[in-house]
Formats: structure tokens, sequence, C-alpha cells
């Protein structure tokens, strides 16, 4: 017997079978025991989402011998039929070579027959899309007045190029894209089966690679399977398809936190050994950023991975910046967008990377980029920057975030001036005033988002206490305490911690209700004012006018 491919041996035959797609089956299933049937159907998605399936699937719970259901038997002679393609009353058109109106003509005469074995006629057009304008016209009448006993499945990759009219007289249904999670348990199910061995990090590249089409990622495993002489094992999978691991991706950015451009390098040499796609580790640059970024702003959010590889993930989500992150992400993604404009992908790739050492901020005094990416791998870039107050170390220019665009200079410019730092001022309790403390702090973003939220409660020793309202107390995690504390003992000019007490009275008075409480009265006293203004007084006795108060907003100084 010769060969099937596994996309063709596990194709779902009926319903409980298929991989995602509840909202789908769900609303057949329904129609189907019900008996409330609608006489067009569209089916929407990317390649190997399912549509055509699905389509089968449908046709096959309408003609069973057994009854109409949403679980056809799959044993009768109209079951066998139409899963081995030979059914008479499934007519099958590709509208991709079928594009004419003498071929819709056709249809839609034979349409008006009786079925010749089934309940139903079904017509099952796919990529109906690239029908012509005349083949569409000719069959609007017949879609919108069908006979009884027919039923259109309609199934495209592309329904923005359906006519409207098209689109008001069908049902439609939009598949998803499979997760990576759905297309890999799925594999593992047909592997078990099938009773291949296998890694799962092979499996989990191949879930990735599949790009959200489960028909992919079968056909994929059809090729790693030969590839690796009836073996699945990951090293053999990521030759395959020019991947890299995800511990080299994290080689990368271990290299960047540091600031180290001769470790970066190596870790670029050592991937380009694998002979990867460049455009595929630059998406895996990306995706992992983001999960970095998730780690730093959504604290226990979900990061996938085993737990040596999300230890490392929470390790660099500590050390980096989360607008450097952002920073990166971006160069990412718009160096996979212009790796087609490089001289080779590689070259596009490295200045991908160098483009990130490039532009890193860098703290008054601290070195140059081009002169951190000259230091040996012994001595990495200090995790905490020194306070504010320090005086330059190196007579190295100071770059600031507003400087990144001469970050590549290689000059060498005059020692900066030691930066001055402002006195913090305190209150009558002689703690300092919590709104000045922010500012000169740069709070912004997430970290400002809590500070506005916090009321100084007291000092003790080194440490401040901060009130928060309990609704607020998820935010106060690792790692924004220590990037917020780091960054007021700057302003302080020595190390202090932060902790965080749930307060609801004592938390009232937080910058947060006091701009809230100042937007009120600032709104209250504009709308006073337009009520006593005399012109307005004069509007509403003379023509009935009625002031909105809605519409009213205080002049900001």
């Amino acid at each position: 017997m010769s060969y099937q491919v596994l996309a063709r041996k596990w194709r779902p035959r009926k319903f409980v079978e298929l991989v995602g797609q509840e909202h789908v089956v769900r609303a057949l299933t329904n129609a189907l025991d019900t008996g409330r049937m609608h006489h067009a159907y569209l089916f929407t998605g990317t390649r190997g989402v399912g549509k055509t399936t699905i389509a089968r699937i449908f046709a096959k719970s309408l003609n069973c011998e057994r009854g109409e259901s949403a679980d056809p038997c799959g044993e009768c002679a109209v079951c066998t039929a139409v899963d081995a393609g030979r059914f008479v009353d499934l007519l099958e058109i590709d509208a991709a070579s079928n594009t004419g109106v003498d071929d819709v003509r056709e249809v839609i005469e034979n349409a008006q027959y009786a079925p010749a074995r089934g309940r139903f006629k079904v017509y099952l057009v796919d990529e109906v899309h690239m029908l012509s304008k005349p083949a569409f016209n000719a069959l609007l009448k017949t879609l919108e007045e069908p006979p009884p006993h027919v039923k259109f499945l309609l199934a495209t990759t592309d329904p923005q190029k359906l006519p409207v009219t098209v689109l008001s007289r069908c049902l439609k249904f939009n598949l998803k894209r499979l997760l990576p999670e759905q297309i890999s348990g799925q594999m593992r199910h047909i592997l078990d089966a099938e009773k291949i061995a296998y890694e799962d990090a092979a499996i989990g590249e191949l879930a990735r690679g599949a790009d959200g089409s489960l028909r992919d990622g079968l056909s994929l495993l059809d090729q790693a399977i030969a590839y690796g002489g009836g073996a699945l094992k990951a090293d053999d999978v990521r030759a395959m398809l020019g991947s890299v691991a995800r511990g080299q991706v994290l080689g990368v950015l271990d290299a960047l936190a540091d600031g180290d451009g001769a470790r970066l390098m190596a870790e670029c040499e050592r991937i380009a050994s694998y002979s990867p796609d460049f455009g595929g580790v630059l998406d895996d640059l990306a995706a992992t950023l983001h999960r970095i970024q998730l780690m730093q702003l959504v604290p226990g959010y979900h990061a996938e991975g085993d737990g040596e590889h999300v230890e490392r993930l929470a390790g660099l989500a500590g050390r980096m910046q989360p607008e450097d992150v952002q920073l990166y992400y971006q160069i990412a993604t718009t160096g996979r967008r212009d790796l087609a404009l490089a001289p080779d992908a590689r070259t596009g790739f490295e200045m991908a990377l160098l483009r990130m050492l490039a532009f890193q901020p860098g703290e008054p005094g601290e070195a140059a980029p081009a002169e951190r990416a000259a230091r040996p791998a012994t001595a990495p870039r200090p995790a905490v920057a020194p306070p504010r107050s320090a005086p330059a170390a190196a007579p190295a220019p100071a770059s600031p975030r507003s400087q990144h665009t001469h970050a590549a200079s290689t000059t060498q410019a005059p020692a900066a001036a030691p930066a001055v730092r402002a006195p913090v001022a305190t209150d009558a309790r002689g703690l300092p005033r919590w709104e000045a403390l922010i500012e000169q702090a740069g709070l912004r973003g997430p970290l400002g988002q809590l500070a506005q939220n916090a009321a100084l409660r007291e000092r003790d020793g080194n440490t401040l206490v901060l009130a928060l309202q309990p609704a607020h107390m998820h935010l106060a995690v690792e790692p924004m305490v220590g990037q917020m504390a780091d960054r007021i003992g700057d302003v302080l000019g020595e190390r202090i911690k932060l902790r965080f007490v749930a307060d609801s009275q004592g938390a009232s008075e937080t910058p947060a209700a006091r701009a809230a409480s100042a937007r009120e009265s600032a709104q209250s006293a504009a709308e006073q004012a337009i009520e006593d203004d005399p012109l307005v007084q004069s509007l509403k006795r003379e023509f009935g006018a009625r002031v909105v108060p809605q519409s009213i907003k205080p002049i900001e100084s």
C-alpha cells in the first residue's frame, strides 16, 4: 500500500476530532441538532485551519443514512463515499480554476434537480473569492433563493474580495489560526499513535514553524520524520527549518544587557554556524523580548518554556530597562523587514544587533556605547547605575536617551561635568515631598502609575514605607519595586529600600487622588462660571437654551 501523508491520513472525519474552531463547531452542531439550518455558509480563514474539512463533515452530517445529526456514523455508504471523495451529491468546485460565468451557469442549472442519493445536494466552492464578477452575478439569484434540497458551503482565504451582495446572503464563520500549543498537542497524539519517537523540543520547533496552520505543521512533521530517518530530534528539526535553539537568542540578549560587543559578535558567529533563516532568528528575538516585557510590566503573567528558560528570562527582565526592551523589539521587527535590502541576510542581522548595542542609553559619567562594546566579558556593565551625583569616572561623553542618534560615534568628547543633584524638598515631618521625589526621579509609565497611587507614610532607616490602596497592591512587585528604589536612591544620594503596605485610609492622600480632586474642583468651578455668565443666562431666558455640563472643560494653565 502506498504511503499516505499525515495531513490526509489524520484529517478529521467528525466534529469531535477537530482541533480548535470550537465556536464554529458549536454553531453548526446546534443548527444540525435543532434543524435550523441556513442555505449558505461561508468559512473564512488562513490556509490549513479546517475550512474544507468542516464543510465536508457538515455535508456528511446532512446526508448520513442513519439520520441528519451533528454526529454522522462514519460507516454507512454515504459517509464512506464522502470520506473517499466520491459522493455524487457533494460537488466540490475549485473556484481558482473554474472562475468563468459558464462554470457557474452549469452549477445553477444542475441545482434545480433533486439529489441523486442523499437528502441534500451540497455545493462546496473552495477559494470562492477567485470567481469573476460575471460569475458572482450569475450565482446571486440561486444563492438568494435556492431550492430546498440545496446547500452552499463557500470557503475562502480572502473574504475582503467577496462582493457584499454575496456576504449578505451567507452565514459567515471566521476560523482562527491555531495556537502552537494546539498544533503541538495534535502532533504528539499522531506520533504516539504512529509509534514514532520524538523530543518535546522538536515538537515545539515544528509547532512554531507551522505559523497557525495545522496542515502546514503536519507537512513539516512528515518532512522532519524523513529528515531524521524515522525519529524526531530537536537538532535535526532546527537544521531542517534553519532555526536556532532558544538559548542562542537568550545569549544575544545577555550580551546586549552587559553591553559586551565582543560577546555579541561571538553569539552572531555561533548562530551563523547553523546556517539559519536570519529572518526567523529576528522573529524569535522579538518574541523573546515580548515575553521579557510581559514579565516586567505584567508580573505573574505566564511565560512559556521549561524552568531554566523562564529563570533566564526573569534574570534578563531584572537587568534590562523596560524602555530598552521596547527599543530592541522595534529594532528587531524593522530589521526583519529590511533584511531584503541588506547586502546579505547575515549582514542585515548583525547590523540589527549592532544597532541595539549602539543605541543603548548611558547614565551621566558612564562609558560611551563604543567603549562598553569593547569591554571584556569579565567586566560587565553594572546592573545598578551609580548615583546621578557621582562624578564622571572616565573622560567619556554623557549619552542620555535624547542623544541616541549620536551613540555610534567613536570620536572622543571632553569630559562631562559632574551632575549636580537638586535638593529634595521636605515636609513638616522632614520626609521628602513625594510628588517632588517622583518628578526628580523621572518615574514614568508603569513605575509612575505605581508611584502616583502611593503615599509616603514614614521612613524607617533606609526604608521608605509607602501606603497603597488594597486594590493597587498587585502593582507593588518585582522588578518594578527594585527599579523604583534605584531611581529614588539616585535622587536621594543613598541606597534605599521601599516597603508597601495596604492602607485604604493612609493611601487617600496620594498624588493621583489629589490630582483627581483638583480636576473635580476645576471642573465644578468652570461649570459654575458658565452658569453665572450674563450672556449664558440671557440665552437661557430668551431662547430656552440649556448648558450641557459634559461639554464644559476647564482652561488648563
